[in-house]
């Protein structure tokens, strides 16, 4: 845990998430600014920067995101889903901790942005 990261705080249980699902390795929580009828997004509990700080140490945790996402969307009933990860400022990472945005429920433009 990274002491001043907003998301080790939310997997930490310091700071209250509307959570979709969690477990040992991560967490799953409600967008609270969504940007599409379903959004939410999915962390590692251990703290990793960005898809960048990704290697063969922490990338079996990237592994199991993409379970649990496959897993919650079908739990949710979603059948047509985007998911996103932003690394670094100018591409959007405004929270410098690995997530991915997992987005639903209306048309998905492309490219985005």
């Amino acid at each position: 845990m990274k002491n001043d990261c907003l998301f080790c705080a939310i997997a930490a249980g310091e700071i209250p998430g509307r959570k979709a699902y969690e477990d040992d390795k991560c967490l799953a929580f409600y967008d609270i600014a969504p940007q599409a009828p379903v959004h939410f997004l999915v962390i590692p509990k251990e703290h990793i920067a960005s898809v960048a700080g990704i290697d063969d140490t922490n990338s079996a945790v990237v592994a199991h995101i993409f379970e649990v996402i496959s897993r919650l969307t079908k739990e949710l009933g979603i059948e047509s889903y985007r998911v996103v990860s932003n690394i670094g400022e100018q591409a959007g990472q405004s929270v410098p901790h690995l997530h991915f945005h997992v987005l639903s429920g209306r048309d998905m433009t492309w490219p985005p942005g």
